[in-house]
């Protein structure tokens, strides 16, 4: 099974239990940049109210204007955001009892800002968040596979690049999918479908970071494993 996805900083958590539920993870890296999405800033949740938030955002520069794909978007003052995000997650999440697990898995994060690129900042905010949830998957770039153009033809290509049989698909994108270009290939398309209830309900809003530290590593982890059992949690269709 195989997730496509951009790489969001520190994403929410329907998008890391999409990719948790994942086989491998193909990050799409080479699109176009959209300001003021998930790419470069994420919502921070309050420890003890999810519904209290506030807006994390890494000042980017755009070398291409409009036209900059998501690799090549500039961090604008890397060591000064650099500081500014540690400190806002430092300040929100410290007083959990798991932050001196997710203090030390962001050290990888911090190393990433001297690179000076956002996407590779937002890859690695993801990948040690998976690797805290223990996931065994792989990652691959969507810029190193063979793909058509046109949208879900690519996706579709990119599905079978990676050897994968079904495209785990999230909601919003299950709005404009073709599925022709899938069924040509046989692959199935099985839509990630959230429950709405507990720790999912601010989970199309807020940070996994919330959960992560709620929870633990371990908590969120077994949440995860039990969704993705769940026989209509993610249902293939060709």
């Amino acid at each position: 099974m195989c997730a496509i996805h951009q790489p969001n900083l520190f994403p929410r958590l329907t998008t890391l239990a999409k990719l948790f539920a994942a086989d491998t993870w193909i990050v799409l890296d080479d699109v176009q940049f959209t300001r003021r999405d998930y790419q470069h800033r994420t919502r921070l949740a309050a420890l003890s109210d999810p519904d209290r938030t506030k807006w994390l955002s890494i000042p980017t520069h755009l070398p291409e204007g409009r036209q900059t794909i998501i690799r090549d978007a500039l961090i604008a003052d890397p060591a000064s955001a650099r500081r500014r995000t540690e400190a806002m997650i430092r300040q929100e999440y410290r007083t959990s009892p798991h932050w001196p697990a997710l203090q030390s898995a962001l050290e990888p994060v911090w190393a990433a800002f001297d690179i000076g690129r956002i996407a590779a900042v937002a890859e690695t905010s993801t990948r040690i968040l998976l690797d805290l949830l223990g996931w065994l998957g792989r990652v691959l770039t969507a810029g190193g596979l063979p793909a058509r153009s046109e949208r879900s033809e690519r996706l579709a290509d990119l599905t079978a690049a990676a050897g994968a049989r079904t495209y785990l698909c999230g909601t919003g994108g299950m709005t404009y999918l073709d599925p022709a270009p899938f069924a040509a290939r046989d692959i199935a398309v099985a839509p990630f479908l959230p429950p709405a209830a507990g720790i999912w309900a601010s989970a199309r809003r807020v940070t996994s970071l919330w959960a992560l530290a709620h929870l633990g590593p371990a908590g969120l982890a077994a949440r995860l494993r039990a969704h993705t059992a769940a026989p209509d949690s993610l249902e293939a269709a060709t």
